[in-house]
């Protein structure tokens, strides 16, 4: 922790910022390791700050030795006026993808004579590369998953609605130490395959169809992210086809995984495979996203990011081909990018259509 503060507080040289004002609770967990729900952080090029209520000051002193523990007055414009003059500030930087204009106005009345400048990108950039805690916890939710699809493969069977088997997946996985979900599970049957994002519903499941489900959890504050299409008894041929198409698109898609490539080059790569069968118009999102603090942070794998991969960025690759009135398919991994390829993070089968 107390390397990425200095590394942040090392980059306002020259940048004409006195400090930065961190509040965006991934960013914040980044560089404190503070897991405390309220609290913002304050770097400055010399020192670094963190601004808590008295609810967390205690558990702030244990989680980040590295900064000085400030106990926040009325609100945190008022704490940063009554700084100012302490911190010497002039300028000061804010997250400008996460305050809202109501605080940027009170700053603004607070904080008089500062300059505030909206910045973007910078804690994020620093978090793309996990390091080598960051794998190993990531690693540790992955596998999760796994445990998790053996599982509900196990569990499914006719008449039961799509509701149920995302709620016996999610206490399965929580019973084995999961923190929380990633986000909504997507568990999308039948025709309701089709929709990318089809959280769970009540409609039950029955002979011949497909089914789709993306989960993902939390486990030491770090996410995971799997995505499994499985049939129960023998589907229509169409979603067999469809199967097929995306697994080769996948497969495509991580071969091309490596760092030194750029993102839009994987996100090419899987395209190629569908759009070449015919169902480029039904993938219509991006081919992955990066994995750590947050489920769906940098890179994107996408025609429009050209960031390119270094070893230790962790990433997804889910093509996939939706179909209205008829069902869809995805399939995703997570993994991790290295020097000449990727390493799989979820290991789940996939090699065939299974059938349940």
């Amino acid at each position: 922790m107390f390397k990425r503060v200095w590394k942040l507080a090392g980059s306002l040289e020259g940048s004409g910022l006195d400090a930065i004002l961190v509040l965006q609770p991934e960013n914040r967990l980044y560089l404190s390791g503070f897991t405390g729900s309220s609290g913002a952080l304050l770097v400055t090029g010399e020192k670094a700050y963190l601004i808590t209520d008295f609810r967390y000051l205690e558990q702030a002193k244990e989680q980040s030795p590295h900064l000085e523990i400030v106990r926040m007055q009325e609100t945190l414009p008022d704490t940063l006026a009554a700084m100012q003059e302490k911190t010497d500030l002039r300028s000061l930087g804010f997250e400008a993808d996460y305050i809202n204009f109501k605080l940027y106005r009170t700053l603004q009345e607070k904080l008089a004579g500062v300059e505030l400048r909206p910045v973007e990108g910078i804690i994020e950039r620093f978090r793309l590369v996990k390091d080598s805690a960051e794998l190993a916890a990531i690693q540790r939710s992955m596998a999760l998953l796994d445990e998790g699809f053996a599982h509900i493969c196990g569990y499914i069977k006719p008449g039961m609605s799509e509701s149920e088997i995302g709620l016996e997946l999610e206490m399965f996985l929580r019973r084995r130490g999961a923190q929380g979900t990633a986000f909504p599970f997507i568990i999308a049957s039948g025709p309701r395959a089709s929709l990318p994002h089809g959280v769970a519903s009540e409609r039950t499941i029955r002979p011949g169809d497909v089914i789709t489900m993306d989960f993902g959890v939390v486990l030491d504050f770090y996410n995971s992210d799997m995505t499994r299409t499985v049939a129960l008894g023998k589907p229509p041929d169409k979603i067999k086809e469809i199967y097929d198409i995306v697994l080769e698109a996948q497969m495509a898609g991580l071969a091309a995984v490596k760092a030194g490539v750029p993102a839009c080059a994987v996100d090419k790569a899987a395209r190629d495979v569908i759009e070449s069968r015919g169902y480029g118009d039904y993938f219509g999102h991006s081919t992955g996203h990066g994995v750590g603090l947050a489920v769906h942070e940098g890179p994107r794998l996408s025609s429009r990011d050209d960031t390119v991969l270094q070893e230790g960025m962790v990433v997804t690759v889910e093509p996939g081909v939706y179909l209205p009135g008829v069902g869809g398919v995805r399939i995703e991994d997570s993994v991790v990018v290295e020097r000449g390829g990727c390493r799989l993070l979820t290991h789940s089968p996939k090699d065939k259509l299974i059938h349940l």
